[in-house]
């Protein structure tokens, strides 16, 4: 079974440490282990391949040749002509999977033409983020070459019910579309976890510290509890261009050395972050058009962490309240702090959600069950897994 894996976007670097980058790995990876032979088209590799990826055959296409925004635009577009000589000259291949990213359509239309299956995962609605975020200087091109890769793929993979009704909202798709959720490796997360000291109480945060994530609620929920409570402390993994206005307000609140910002980490370093964690939020704010599919989340559930998260989106189907974790109004501080002195006073059941947290994933979520519904989508036959995952017995701690 030969996969090409294509990521054309300048903004993934894919050995790196951000979550895109983890996201291309971790598929890339659930594929190897069902035994496929990947070959994996990016302009940004980003870095050394982990150890276990090692072995990926990797083609490395041109890279952007300014950093003016309007000429990106216009070398990505031109990308398309390589990827398909690529995939031309390393060819055959049984599938081809593509990371959906703006202009890129010749990896789904080299599928079309050779009758292969062509799987595109659609992860966000990129145009409308390019143009909300970031620069968007040519809208009706994006659109043009976004409906040539909707129209030619196969399959249509989209990782949250959001994401699969905006797609259904182009006429290219023609109900070709299928939602399936990110995944997580259990084994990469020790189990059982080591006992938790019981000096202090540590909440956690994983990511990339973006507005959209609702770091500022995470602080304020913070600061109540340091009025109460002065065994509470906080751990940030991660960095981003929040990083510098959240340090400044925990200064204001004097609570500068009751928190500690990791910076961006390698992605092995992150489960023995956990392992420090008491609990852990992912603290969205309130959003109408909430899509994402958090790799955090089903991070922390497969530590056994107990969570806290915002009742958004598909984060409010995953968590059971009072279950397998904590679900909080979003962008409501004060609700946010409550619930977590709730879990603070209460270690049976923060012992309680985070076995739940574990078992969900174990048995809904992992990349091995998200990888064999992609092939099975694209008509491969994946084999069985040699071993069911079992609850009590992983153990790991790379990841």
């Amino acid at each position: 079974m030969k996969i090409a894996y294509i990521c054309a976007d300048f903004g993934v670097p894919v050995f790196g440490y951000k979550g895109c980058s983890i996201h291309v790995q971790e598929i890339i990876r659930a594929f190897l282990n069902q035994g496929a032979d990947v070959t994996l088209f990016t302009p940004r590799p980003g870095g050394k391949p982990p150890s276990d990826l090692q072995g990926v055959t990797l083609i490395q296409l041109p890279g952007a040749a300014s950093t003016d925004p309007r000429q990106r635009e216009i070398f990505s577009q031109n990308l398309n002509k390589h990827i398909a000589t690529a995939l031309a000259k390393t060819g055959p291949f049984d599938m081809i999977y593509e990371r959906y990213s703006l202009w890129s359509h010749a990896a789904m239309e080299f599928a079309q033409t050779h009758a292969l299956p062509g799987i595109l995962e659609v992860n966000a609605p990129l145009i409308e983020e390019q143009s909300r975020h970031r620069q968007l200087f040519n809208r009706a091109e994006a659109e043009h070459k976004s409906r040539r890769a909707f129209a030619a793929a196969s399959t249509l993979v989209a990782v949250s019910g959001e994401v699969a009704s905006y797609l259904d909202t182009y006429s290219e798709t023609c109900e070709r579309v299928h939602p399936i959720s990110n995944g997580v490796n259990p084994a990469r997360f020790q189990w059982p976890p080591a006992a938790k000291s019981e000096e202090g109480f540590t909440i956690g945060f994983v990511g990339t510290l973006k507005p959209w994530h609702g770091l500022d609620g995470l602080l304020e929920a913070f600061v109540l509890l340091r009025r109460r409570y002065s065994q509470v402390r906080l751990l940030i993994v991660g960095d981003g261009p929040k990083r510098g206005d959240l340090e400044e307000t925990l200064k204001s609140h004097g609570l500068a050395d009751f928190a500690h910002f990791t910076g961006a980490v390698a992605p092995d370093q992150v489960p023995a972050l956990l392992a420090a964690m008491d609990v852990a939020v992912a603290p969205y704010p309130d959003s109408p058009d909430f899509y994402f599919s958090p790799l955090k989340v089903l991070e922390y559930m497969a530590a056994g962490l107990p969570v806290v998260v915002s009742r958004i989106g598909q984060l409010a189907s995953l968590i059971q309240h009072g279950r397998n974790g904590i679900l909080c109004p979003p962008g409501q501080p004060a609700a946010l702090a409550a619930a977590l002195e709730q879990l603070m006073k209460n270690p049976a059941l923060r012992q309680t959600l985070g076995n739940e947290a574990r078992r969900t994933v174990v048995q809904s979520h992992s990349w091995h069950s998200v990888t064999q519904r992609i092939l099975k989508l694209a008509g491969i036959r994946a084999p069985e897994p040699a071993q069911q995952i079992s609850q009590t017995s992983l153990s790991g701690t790379s990841r």
